[in-house]
């Protein structure tokens, strides 16, 4: 469904750089913690090194056996994948303590005979398998409420398209309507583009189309406020790979609308707005500076309300996230930098 978030299926979040780094750590511990119920004398190094190797080989082939069978497992409810994660790590367990059986001439069990030593691995696999179930529901419950908090942000966002910027609009078309009727048409459409991405558009877009949003507010705006609304932009080409990377839906648009808002209208001189692109191979820093009409007065609380939600759904955006900076080094500016990791 348009503007619907979609929760990522665990089968592939377990693959996240940081995923696998944490399933690799947690076997280290649990080896650990095994390797301590035993006396610590001169053999204990090499138990726990036994340990941890055996753990780290359960580690990769359940992590193999999921990669191998994701394209399946996909069509899994989220509820029901963990339940099957569980049993292929049982049997990976198994696997590796019969390899380990093998190799050592079953002298790690001591007077355990094979059954009772694979029935103890295994016993140990599903105990620490289903405290890792635990920890995946408070998780997944987590990921679900983020989800639907995101998608609340985001109705905030939609519906901080300004009741009176619709009505200035209509009445600016309406004196282009006789004197610039090309132009009048022009605004029109601007304006349907900006009300079709607020209401119907996805959660994320390339930043290329979260950049046009923009411009084509600025240039509704400009036609308000004419010689008042100075606009600068220092941007890449649109071909430029910068412009690849995803934001989310309506970052952009609260920003500028903010600039507008306390840096241009209160001021009856006008002001500028600067919007400038950067990056380089790991991130990308989009920056929105406006003038203010007193530096010693700008309000904080009022860029406030729409800052908030962007920098939340910015820092939440994608497996790496984001980050909203506040920029006021500059002597009668304000400026908004989101940055963005390329990958």
């Amino acid at each position: 469904m348009p503007g619907t978030a979609r929760i990522e299926h665990p089968v592939d979040a377990l693959f996240h750089t940081r995923a696998v780094v944490v399933i690799v750590l947690s076997s280290e511990a649990i080896a650990l913690i095994l390797s301590l119920m035993r006396p610590l004398d001169a053999s204990w190094p090499i138990h726990f090194g036994l340990l941890s190797l055996a753990l780290f080989w359960i580690a990769v082939v359940s992590l193999g056996g999921l990669f191998v069978t994701r394209r399946w497992l996909r069509r899994l409810s989220p509820a029901a994948f963990p339940w099957l994660a569980l049993c292929l790590v049982v049997v990976a367990t198994c696997l590796v303590a019969h390899v380990g059986w093998i190799l050592t001439g079953g002298a790690e069990a001591g007077h355990e005979g094979y059954g009772v030593y694979i029935a103890r691995a295994a016993t140990i696999s599903v105990v620490a398998g289903m405290l890792a179930l635990l920890i995946y529901q408070n998780y997944l419950q987590g990921r679900q409420l983020a989800i639907q908090h995101k998608e609340a942000e985001l109705a905030v966002l939609r519906a901080r398209v300004q009741p009176h910027f619709l009505f200035n609009t209509l009445n600016t078309g309406i004196a282009l309507l006789h004197a610039r009727p090309e132009r009048a048409e022009r605004l029109l459409l601007d304006l349907a583009d900006l009300f079709r991405a607020a209401f119907g558009g996805p959660p994320d877009t390339p930043l290329r189309e979260e950049l046009a949003l923009a411009r084509q507010y600025l240039d509704i705006e400009s036609l308000r406020f004419g010689e008042r609304l100075e606009l600068h932009w220092d941007v890449p080409s649109p071909e430029s790979s910068l412009l690849d990377v995803h934001i989310p839906a309506l970052s952009l648009q609260p920003l500028v609308e903010n600039a507008i808002r306390h840096g241009i209208e209160p001021d009856l001189q006008g002001g500028r707005i600067e919007v400038r692109i950067t990056g380089n191979g790991r991130q990308v820093r989009i920056e929105i500076h406006n003038t203010v009409p007193d530096a010693s007065a700008v309000v904080h609380s009022g860029y406030g309300v729409g800052l908030a939600a962007v920098r939340a759904r910015i820092a939440s955006h994608g497996e790496r996230g984001g980050h909203l900076e506040i920029d006021e080094s500059r002597p009668g500016r304000f400026g908004a930098v989101i940055v963005l990791p390329r990958h």
